[in-house]
């Protein structure tokens, strides 16, 4: 059975995908390119000697690159997930250090305290955060508690106009440089309905950093445990309402994850840059190309994926900024974007050969820094999970 369109009318009014940015988010990431080049020359310095990039953060604030997630009435820009897509792709393909600094900043604590925070709350904290004053860390992880956030210990009783919050966080990126922590604490005996989210400030008495972590990558991201000993957290430092800790965490993830899908994508372009770049010098005394076939192929491969997953990404970015659920569509972006990042390093080295392996040359760096990509924000599995799950049964 054949159907004729006979109404011209109609098929102009088609609705088709617009895949390219507009020029206000083309101009946003030309913008943040070009500081990228005028702020992290000292890239393989933090690297090499494990140091915070705070000059490069403090650019970041006064260039406004730690609000595109807050509303405009609290000091934000407003811009959403989207442009931080695509400033944090920008980012990381230079530094993934400063990047996930920022990431973690905006998309975990930011947009946590926008969305679920009451007014009074955002007036408190976002002054200080918007502006790089304070950073923010996430504070979900624990040794018994991993890929099982729900099997989380840490402890908030409510005694009187406060809780008194006992227990230990791990692996917090920028632990030891943040003000603010949000925290995920036990305030009931419900697996996952006794579980309540909490603002925590890092000078309040009982507040303290625990073991920093050697790591393989992410050099300059201080990863550390939060240790809270009989800590005073006043009531109105509770974000919502006690019990809906664990939707606010799996919510914010979502976001999260977007976060480290644009990581993956900057990490993944810069090794693919590299690789460009080595072929493209391989030529012969007439100026064609000398570079093998499979060389050839890796490359092409690697740079369709890339562009792939950048749409997945922006796809799951654009339905978050619209208020949709995004939970499945961020777990692809997250997985697939991952293994491409950590596929395209390896790629690099081995393509390099000697060269790739020294500290002269940033592949080393990238497939350090790569690694990581599959591993937080829900291991590569757990992403699997997510999307097994949203597929069978969608919400």
């Amino acid at each position: 059975m054949t159907a004729t369109v006979t109404n011209t009318t109609k098929m102009q009014n088609v609705q088709v995908p617009d895949f390219s940015l507009s020029p206000e988010l083309a101009a946003f990431r030309d913008t943040v390119r070009t500081w990228c080049r005028e702020h992290l020359g000292n890239a393989v310095a933090y690297d090499a000697e494990t140091r915070f990039p705070r000059d490069a953060v403090a650019a970041a604030a006064k260039a406004g690159l730690l609000r595109t997630t807050v509303a405009k009435e609290f000091g934000g820009s407003a811009m959403g997930n989207l442009a931080s897509c695509i400033m944090l792709e920008e980012i990381n393909s230079v530094c993934a250090s400063t990047g996930v600094t920022i990431s973690v900043h905006n998309s975990l604590v930011n947009s946590l305290l926008g969305k679920w925070c009451n007014e009074a709350q955002k007036r408190r904290w976002f002054p200080k955060l918007v502006t790089g004053e304070w950073l923010g860390a996430y504070c979900l992880s624990e040794a018994f508690s991993g890929s099982d956030a729900a099997a989380l210990r840490c402890e908030a009783k409510k005694e009187g106009d406060h809780y008194v919050m006992n227990g230990a966080k791990l692996w917090i990126t920028t632990g030891s440089e943040a003000k603010l922590f949000v925290v995920f604490a036990r305030t009931g005996p419900d697996r996952v309905k006794g579980i309540s989210a909490f603002v925590v400030e890092k000078d309040w008495p009982g507040v303290g950093v625990g073991k920093k972590e050697r790591k393989l990558g992410l050099r300059g991201s201080p990863t550390t445990e939060i240790v809270l000993e009989n800590v005073k957290v006043p009531a109105d430092c509770l974000v919502a309402q006690e019990g809906q800790g664990f939707t606010i965490a799996l919510d914010t993830l979502d976001g999260g994850r977007l976060g480290i899908a644009s990581q993956s994508l900057g990490i993944a372009r810069a090794a693919i840059d590299l690789i460009r770049d080595h072929l493209v010098k391989q030529v012969d005394a007439k100026g064609r190309s000398t570079a093998t076939q499979p060389d050839q192929w890796t490359l092409a491969d690697l740079a369709a994926d890339l562009d792939a997953y950048r749409f997945l990404t922006w796809r799951a970015a654009v339905l978050r900024d619209n208020g949709v659920r995004c939970s499945t569509e961020a777990a692809m972006a997250k997985s697939c974007a991952s293994r491409l990042c950590n596929r395209a390093a390896r790629a690099a080295v081995s393509m390099l050969g000697l060269a790739g392996v020294t500290g002269e040359n940033p592949a080393e760096r990238i497939l350090r820094d790569a690694r990581i990509t599959e591993i937080y924000e829900g291991a590569t599995d757990i992403q699997r999970l997510v999307i097994a799950r949203g597929l069978v049964a969608p919400a």
